[in-house]
């Protein structure tokens, strides 16, 4: 069918499933007017991702900078503790030093110099020649005794 055949009044009834600007300007069942919405702009865009990129990285390196912190925190307490070990150690060592000089300063009161050994053994070597000169006396003494009684023993048998 051609479209002179097709009487007016249906060529407008036709019309109404096709695109053109007359059907496209009719509006049905609209409530109201649509909402306008506003572009979001590249440069509102643009400002909105660097805040959030920002402040992304901002809490990341925060949250770095407390982890390294708190590992430092960890070697730094590991570390006096470790010192503070070494001080006591060191103190007791110290007390012990104290202690043996302080024996060491009793024992050098009541020790012997050498000028009172070199005296003690002046003495002792008078005393022991002195008993040396005893023995020889009494060595002598006896052997006089001796000699007297061989010259009786010689000399005056005994009867029995």
């Amino acid at each position: 069918m051609s479209l002179r055949l097709v009487p007016r009044t249906l060529r407008k009834s036709s019309r109404a499933f096709s695109s053109t600007p007359r059907v496209r300007e009719e509006v049905i069942g609209t409530v109201g007017p649509a909402p306008v919405r506003r572009p979001v702009g590249g440069f509102r865009g643009g400002i909105l991702g660097f805040f959030f990129g920002f402040s992304a990285a901002t809490s990341l390196g925060l949250y770095y900078l407390q982890q390294e912190n708190k590992v430092a925190t960890g070697l730094l307490m590991a570390s006096v503790d470790e010192l503070q070990q070494g001080a006591s150690k060191i103190t007791s060592h110290l007390d012990r030093l104290q202690t043996v000089e302080k024996e060491i300063a009793s024992l050098k009161t009541s020790t012997a110099v050498k000028d009172d050994v070199s005296k003690v053994r002046e003495e002792m070597k008078k005393v022991y020649d002195g008993l040396h000169i005893e023995l020889l006396d009494l060595r002598a003494h006896v052997w006089g005794v001796e000699q007297d009684l061989q010259k009786v023993v010689k000399t005056e048998s005994i009867k029995i």
